[in-house]
């Protein structure tokens, strides 16, 4: 019974981490964790000026956007 009580849990958490992905929820802390890496010294983006940024240029370039 534990066993697959596990299995449900890892499986949740295993969708759960796809649709924050996926929806772009980790966004902000991914491209901060990578500036952090990348460019140590230096300030990242306000999480403001990350959406405006991310938002403008899927404007620019929608590529493979439904609208």
């Amino acid at each position: 019974m534990r066993a697959m009580l596990d299995l449900v849990v890892r499986a949740g958490r295993g969708i759960r981490w796809y649709m924050t992905t996926l929806m772009g929820d980790t966004a902000y802390a991914t491209y901060v964790a990578h500036h952090r890496r990348a460019h140590p010294g230096e300030e990242p983006m306000t999480e403001r000026q990350f959406w405006r940024q991310k938002m403008d240029d899927q404007d620019r370039n929608p590529g493979a956007r439904c609208c």
